[in-house]
């Protein structure tokens, strides 16, 4: 079977975005400051080009949160086709969880949303079954993740470790029952330090 796959980056005290997530802010206040690493900051090195093309690596199928997808909560009352305008970066069918249900959304370059009502191992499922044989990514946000990690399927996991201490927004191992996965690489630059997880033997 072909991995499954998670790459997240994380404060130090173990926040994936900052409080007060919105429209204007999608990363909550601060939370930008864990991406740097990948996102315009000049103090990047190789060790983060290498991490970066580990995140951006094709995937046959992802699954991520509504929270992920949108600001939107409750019923969908005006029209959201997510945070990266009309070609998303996934290239590949995402499904996303929810408790409303919602008709796909086709975007340019090969991404479809799917909305899945039934729960985490729902949408694990199909992206599996339509991934076909390519690898699935669970895309985020915190608490996704946490149901993946409790659910046993990540087979590697990646966490870019910001020098950064956010205090408050949405922790990711908060509630996390077993982990199963041991360190296999770690890359350094001045933004993050960059270890990359496989399951282990006993996972």
């Amino acid at each position: 079977m072909p991995d499954t796959t998670c790459h997240m980056s994380i404060s130090l005290d173990g926040f994936v975005a900052g409080p007060e997530q919105s429209r204007d802010n999608p990363l909550g206040k601060r939370g930008g400051e864990l991406h740097g690493w990948h996102i315009g900051d000049p103090r990047a090195t190789e060790a983060d080009k290498t991490a970066n093309g580990w995140l951006m690596r094709p995937r046959g199928a992802y699954v991520m949160g509504r929270n992920m997808f949108g600001p939107i909560r409750g019923e969908w009352n005006e029209a959201w086709d997510g945070w990266w305008g009309s070609e998303p970066p996934y290239h590949a069918p995402v499904f996303v969880l929810t408790h409303h249900a919602r008709e796909p959304i086709e975007m340019e370059g090969g991404t479809t949303f799917h909305f899945v009502t039934a729960g985490f191992d729902a949408a694990y499922a199909q992206a599996l079954e339509t991934a076909d044989g390519n690898g699935v990514d669970i895309a985020g946000g915190a608490s996704t993740v946490r149901q993946a990690l409790n659910a046993g399927v990540i087979d590697e996991l990646t966490l870019d470790i910001a020098p950064v201490l956010l205090g408050s927004g949405e922790r990711m191992f908060d509630g996390v029952e077993t982990f199963g996965l041991e360190p296999v690489e770690v890359l350094h630059s001045p933004l993050t330090t960059h270890i990359r997880y496989r399951r282990g033997s006993a996972g």
